[in-house]
């Protein structure tokens, strides 16, 4: 009989997306077994983190200050307001090091299965952020599945109402790829957003 206490760390690893009860127990094992200095680097930044890092009060991005970095930045042009669904949207369009404007971080999707609503997402906050008479474009950068289309239509007529230009990413071949081995919808889009 395994012992409650590693029973316990198995199931919390159970918490992390995509990861099943032999996984963890693989990760548990492996911590307690070959790495218990990681282990306790890991418990100690999660704990940091649980008890340290909130949200941004303009954008939403996780941030262990009231506003985070970005949205303090003086030199990002505070016409533009990119919507993204996660943080994580969020950290890799600034990878790319292509876009300088603000953000606001949705949250989460419409997700009418899952009982998520446009208040949930943020809507009203989004709406109140985007008519700060600063914002000249929202850019719409949701992902490209049923509900990230669901939640930039949503939020495109909402906006359009109000009188803001809304655009959307552009969506198309991968850089680097084939033709022959592109999926049709990524193909067919391709044509009606080239410029």
């Amino acid at each position: 009989m395994a012992d409650p206490a590693l029973d316990a760390l198995i199931d919390a690893l159970r918490c992390l997306p995509g990861v099943g009860q032999k996984s963890a127990q693989r990760m548990a094992f492996h911590l307690l077994q070959h790495d218990r200095a990681g282990a306790a680097k890991l418990a100690r930044a999660i704990d940091t983190a649980v008890s340290e890092i909130g949200h941004c009060r303009r954008c939403h991005t996780f941030s262990r200050a009231e506003v985070c970095d970005v949205c303090l930045d003086d030199t990002r042009d505070p016409h533009l307001l990119c919507v993204v669904e996660t943080p994580a949207d969020q950290a890799a369009l600034e990878r790319t090091g292509s876009y300088k404007g603000q953000y606001f971080v949705l949250l989460g999707r419409l997700s009418p299965l899952d009982g998520l609503g446009a208040r949930d997402i943020g809507l009203p906050a989004l709406l109140e952020r985007a008519s700060d008479g600063k914002v000249s474009e929202v850019i719409l950068a949701t992902n490209f599945n049923a509900e990230g289309e669901a939640t930039a239509h949503v939020l495109a007529e909402q906006l359009k109402a109000r009188g803001m230009k809304v655009t959307r990413l552009a969506r198309g071949v991968p850089v680097g790829s084939e033709l022959e081995y592109v999926d049709l919808g990524t193909i067919a889009h391709a044509f009606m957003d080239r410029r």
